[in-house]
């Protein structure tokens, strides 16, 4: 019987297809979605919101951080996918005692490229896992390089603290994508900054989740801030690692424009 491992080692049988999948990862829940699950999604998150009719029927297990046991063995589920970095670990590991569990470890978009071709095989989708896995691939490659220098560039993934992104983050990997200079990339993982911090940044860009950015948080960064361009951006974009990467590419060519367009 053929066996895969997750990138921590766990070994994961790859026969029969399983049919009460736990999705504890949104990204993820979405990718099952699109490479044409239903039924065998037994249950998600609270946070799994697309496709939005999963959201309003399928059981929720809890939070991408706060997973109800109970509720899972309720499920009894024969696979569940978790991320090493959306879930905690404990809890991961007390199901993974129980349940088969595969656990994604995402940081550049290769390895949201071969997330998607693992969990393909993993649920017996490997033909359209690696056909997206490829379509995505090439509209990245299509987005090409930027020419001349690139704007300094802060991500805002919090508020009270403000948190940004590091070099170490799947975020910093799509700001390359996009054309810029993440400003904080001699940090790791998601660092507190003071307003005096973000004053190094040329563009500010502010993500609509986790934290809810909105107009009047640009114009009260832009009071402390007034030479740096500041804009509203659509976090999914940024931090989903599954099939809606597909749509990234084409949002950035916008948002270059938009950029631009800011002087």
């Amino acid at each position: 019987m053929p066996v895969l491992t997750d990138p921590f080692g766990r070994p994961l049988p790859l026969h029969p297809a399983p049919r009460r999948i736990v999705s504890l990862v949104p990204s993820q829940t979405e990718l099952l979605h699109d490479l044409g699950l239903g039924d065998e999604v037994a249950g998600i998150t609270k946070f799994c919101i697309h496709p939005d009719s999963w959201f309003r029927s399928k059981p929720r297990v809890g939070g991408t951080k706060t997973v109800h046991p109970d509720r899972v063995d309720a499920l009894q589920p024969d696979l569940i996918l978790a991320n090493k970095e959306e879930n905690v670990r404990e809890q991961v590991e007390a199901l993974a005692e129980r349940y088969p569990t595969w656990v994604s470890d995402i940081s550049t978009l290769n390895d949201a490229l071969q997330m998607i071709r693992t969990v393909g095989a993993l649920v017996h989708r490997a033909g359209a896992a690696d056909a997206l896995a490829m379509q995505i691939g090439a509209a990245f490659a299509g987005l090409g390089t930027h020419s001349g220098p690139l704007l300094r560039t802060g991500y805002l993934i919090w508020k009270d603290p403000y948190m940004t992104v590091g070099a170490d983050s799947f975020i910093h990997e799509m700001l390359g994508y996009l054309g810029v200079a993440n400003v904080f990339a001699d940090k790791r993982r998601y660092p507190e900054m003071s307003p005096e911090d973000l004053s190094a940044c040329e563009l500010l860009l502010l993500s609509s989740e986790p934290y809810p950015f909105a107009q009047k948080h640009i114009d009260e960064l832009q009071r402390d801030l007034p030479g740096t361009r500041i804009l509203l951006v659509d976090g999914e974009a940024f931090s989903w690692y599954g099939s809606r990467l597909l749509y990234t590419p084409a949002y950035f060519l916008k948002l270059r424009q938009q950029i631009a367009a800011m002087g």
